[in-house]
């Protein structure tokens, strides 16, 4: 058998460009898509495509999820094996200002690819959920078998959507389809959107950084190598029908049909005011920190339930905070320059 072909969306993205550079190490033929918009700086999805270009196996679309002639055209021409499904208009608190890019891309956008899917017989689906959608449950840690029906921010609302409308693409077309819920993603290459960057960039620059919550708050950060590690292990565990599911007692993680959720996280929540201290170790500089109350749309805690991935996989996420945020700010010192460290 010749090496799979395999579709990630949002390649140009940061887990998407992770994602695709250890699928092109590890041999398979990989196709990018991403329609590199500017919800924040273009220059870093440039570059990272940049780095992927030198790959034999790879092969970049511009193409917006929206387009569903582009995207119907793109699986006929392509026969994909597999698809993964990365992209999406992401951020909690951008959803607040702009919510109808999150129909359109996190909506729209997903139902041309269960569509496709749908047409040209992929063997498996993975998309992006988010812990996001755990909304309003108080129950700790979040576990893929509790109901999540309250969420809190339009962006979860989204991503819930995305698992119900998988799900029903699964009963109907009998596509095997796996959503996967990222808990806070960070690392090298990382969004200029998330807590990481955002703190590292304003620490260097000595520019006071926005603490929500008064620094009470929790968050499960995951690494993104467990994060890619875990997508490449599931790859090839094609889910299927959950022959003791009962409608009775529904479990929302599994089905009748070939469909299964699972968390991606550290399962090691940190304390955001600990996080910044790290920081502040790794960069040599103390934050000035605007003390703020809790966010519209935010929830003080997550932490991820992940016995199901270590069960199907034999993988569980490990970087240590420390270790991982000493990676991200020696790839920001690298790719930014050493202009705030003199």
């Amino acid at each position: 058998m010749g090496a799979q072909k395999i579709l990630v969306t949002g390649a140009a993205g940061f887990i998407g460009y992770h994602l695709c550079k250890k699928l092109c190490d590890e041999g398979w033929i990989v196709i990018g898509l991403d329609n590199i918009n500017n919800y924040y700086d273009p220059k870093l999805k440039k570059t990272r495509l940049e780095l992927l270009s030198p790959y034999k196996n790879f092969k970049f679309y511009k193409i917006n999820l929206i387009e569903k002639e582009a995207i119907k055209n793109l699986f006929k021409t392509e026969n994909f094996d597999y698809v993964v499904n990365l992209a999406a208009q992401a951020g909690v608190r951008y959803s607040i200002e702009n919510p109808y890019a999150y129909i359109e891309s996190n909506i729209s956008g997903f139902m041309n690819i269960l569509e496709s899917c749908r047409h040209y017989s992929v063997k498996h689906l993975i998309y992006a959920s988010s812990s996001s959608v755990y909304g309003a449950n108080k129950k700790i840690p979040f576990s893929v078998h509790d109901n999540v029906d309250h969420p809190l921010s339009l962006y979860a609302t989204t991503k819930k959507a995305n698992e119900l409308m998988a799900h029903t693409y699964s009963n109907l077309y009998g596509i095997p389809v796996t959503g996967l819920r990222f808990f806070t993603v960070y690392g090298p290459w990382g969004r200029p959107d998330m807590a990481a960057f955002l703190f590292t960039k304003a620490i260097m620059e000595g520019m006071p950084i926005d603490v929500f919550n008064y620094g009470n708050m929790r968050r499960d950060f995951t690494f993104i190598d467990d994060i890619v590690e875990g997508i490449f292990r599931l790859i090839n565990k094609i889910p299927s029908s959950n022959k003791n599911w009962n409608g009775n007692k529904p479990d929302p993680s599994s089905s009748f049909a070939p469909y299964k959720l699972y968390n991606i996280g550290n399962n090691q929540p940190v304390e955001l005011s600990r996080f910044i201290e790290i920081l502040e170790e790794c960069i040599g500089k103390k934050a000035n920190k605007n003390l703020l109350p809790m966010q519209q749309g935010d929830v003080y805690e997550t932490f991820a339930d992940v016995d199901d991935l270590i069960r199907d996989i034999d993988f569980k996420p490990k970087t240590d905070i420390k270790e991982g945020l000493a990676k991200f700010v020696n790839w920001y010192r690298d790719f930014y320059g050493e202009k705030y460290f003199k």
